[in-house]
């Protein structure tokens, strides 16, 4: 039933990300917005007289609600508010985040690493081989990554097929609603990417791929993923906006960097002239700037099984997060950070090596449980 409101709650806010999420963390849930729609503005301060208004007709926005559980329930499709722990947990970080997401597939929107790759729709050789080699190599270096893009000509499509071809499940996030695909020539990958990844979108059924919503697609490519990643642009184009808004959220922009005078190279130049996004050539290059070195090692140990010590050697860092995790357990990392004070940077490596000493394990949902002796 939270869904419903949840739904109707996106039709009445008409996107007004900000507005919608704000209401829901004041209230607790988009149900209990519901409950108060005749006295809002009673219970939170700040209230438009014009959101006042708008929140007390429910009737039209649940109606279409209703029906668009009926097409979800048929077409098996999850719908995701900030309460499931399914819902990406990166994008609960932003502020603009989309209140109700909608996902089909079998892939996690929450695995270990999220990197999105984009660029122009004409991508060229150049751009294919970059985007070949840099899965290629990051597979060998971290097995566990999601690769994000928006299933769009070019640069997306190349990204999700190569990390089809290597083993990485792939999302796809569109700019309309789940009952069709645009670009109808991609069907054929976005039906593979179901069984190895999946389809995300903030839109309902009937929603068609219009440039507005482009736009607001490309907020959830940046703020799903932990850094951007731009192959080939022109000097304006959408990837430009995905790593301003990348940026923004304060997450990692790289751009790979192309011949002076290429057109299809500008875009990402001038990021890297003008210190918007850091120059990579490889995977290695990469990893190393996200200090993400260790992956393989991780997995490996997961793999072969990791030895739990029973008096492991903590050092001042970690002992803060264990006496955190003691005291409250199964946070994510945002939480951790804001708890302890430990920058995200460090609190990410802390992480990893407690996981590494048997202390800790990850969970779904961006979630890590201490491991209580």
């Amino acid at each position: 039933m939270e869904s419903l409101y949840a739904m109707a709650l996106t039709r009445i806010s008409n996107f007004n990300f900000q507005t919608a999420l704000t209401l829901y963390r004041e209230m607790g849930s988009a149900k209990a917005i519901y409950e108060h729609r005749t006295d809002i503005g009673d219970v939170i301060e700040g209230c438009t007289p014009r959101l006042i208004a708008a929140l007390r007709d429910w009737d039209e926005p649940l109606k279409r609600a209703e029906t668009e559980a009926e097409f979800i329930e048929k077409h098996g499709i999850k719908v995701l508010t900030p309460a499931d722990e399914d819902y990406p947990q990166r994008l609960l970080e932003c502020a603009d985040a989309p209140l109700v997401v909608y996902n089909k597939g079998t892939g996690s929107l929450n695995r270990r690493r999220m990197v999105s790759i984009v660029g122009t729709r004409h991508c060229t050789a150049y751009g294919q081989d970059l985007i070949r080699r840099f899965t290629n190599g990051l597979r060998e270096i971290c097995p566990e990554v999601t690769i994000v893009s928006g299933l769009a000509y070019g640069v997306d499509i190349c990204a999700h097929r190569e990390a089809l071809r290597c083993g990485y499940e792939t999302v796809g996030v569109l700019a309309h609603g789940l009952d069709y695909l645009y670009p109808p020539r991609h069907r054929d990958t976005a039906v593979e990417m179901l069984s190895q990844g999946g389809l995300v979108t903030e839109f309902m059924s009937g929603t068609n791929a219009d440039k507005v919503n482009f736009v607001r697609r490309n907020r959830i490519i940046a703020g799903m993923s932990d850094a951007t990643i731009v192959v080939e642009s022109a000097a304006k184009g959408g990837s430009l906006i995905t790593a301003s808004i990348t940026r923004s959220y304060g997450r990692d922009v790289f751009a790979f960097p192309g011949a002076v005078g290429s057109s299809y190279s500008e875009g990402c130049n001038n990021l890297i002239r003008d210190n918007g996004a850091a120059l990579i050539t490889s995977a290695e290059d990469f990893v190393h700037a996200m200090g993400w070195n260790d992956d393989a090692v991780l997995c490996k140990a997961k793999t072969t099984g990791i030895e739990r010590q029973l008096f492991p050697a903590l050092d001042s860092d970690e002992q803060a997060i264990v006496d955190l995790l003691n005291h409250t357990n199964d946070l994510q990392i945002n939480i951790i950070t804001v708890k302890t004070g430990i920058p995200v940077s460090r609190v990410t490596a802390i992480l990893f090596q407690l996981e590494m000493k048997g202390v800790i394990k990850p969970l779904a949902g961006g979630m890590y449980h201490l491991l209580r002796n």
